[in-house]
């Protein structure tokens, strides 16, 4: 029992959510299910109010790009040399590589959005690359939950 409730202390730490007492369950990212059991995200708002923040330039941390197109278990496309933003295709691959990361309809279960969310506001402990929101008021924290927000009118 108390290594039960360790682990799911563990797992609220880690990933801001109880998890079950099993160490795969703490080493993997979430999932969001089968495309039949979770609603469609809409590409288009991803593609033209999401990514943009990936690559914002925030004063005293670095772009969410420099991280994550390298290295990183949630990893972006490399941008073309001289472009300033992702192709089609390249916006496409980079929707799939978030997937893992979000829960639809559910945006405090996502590490999307809880990873660089100060703990205090709901998010993880720790984020690698900082801490890029100090409140669920932040209107980049409200983008990327909005997204998450779907609703029947926006599903494709």
């Amino acid at each position: 029992m108390a290594l039960a409730v360790s682990l799911i202390i563990v797992g609220v730490l880690l990933h801001g959510q109880a998890a079950s007492p099993s160490a795969a369950a703490l080493s993997h990212p979430q999932q969001t299910g089968t495309s039949a059991e979770a609603p469609a995200l809409d590409f288009d708002f991803f593609r033209t109010r999401v990514q943009p923040i990936f690559l914002k330039k925030r004063k005293g941390l670095a772009r969410c790009y420099v991280c994550h197109s390298q290295g990183t278990a949630f990893r972006l496309q490399s941008l073309s040399p001289g472009s300033s933003s992702w192709n089609e295709t390249e916006s496409r691959r980079n929707f799939e590589a978030t997937l893992p990361f979000v829960v639809p309809g559910n945006p405090l279960a996502s590490r999307l959005l809880t990873m660089p969310l100060v703990a205090e506001a709901g998010g993880v402990a720790f984020h690698p690359g900082g801490k890029h929101w100090s409140s669920q008021n932040d209107p980049e924290w409200q983008t990327l939950a909005a997204w998450l927000r779907v609703t029947p009118a926006r599903r494709k």
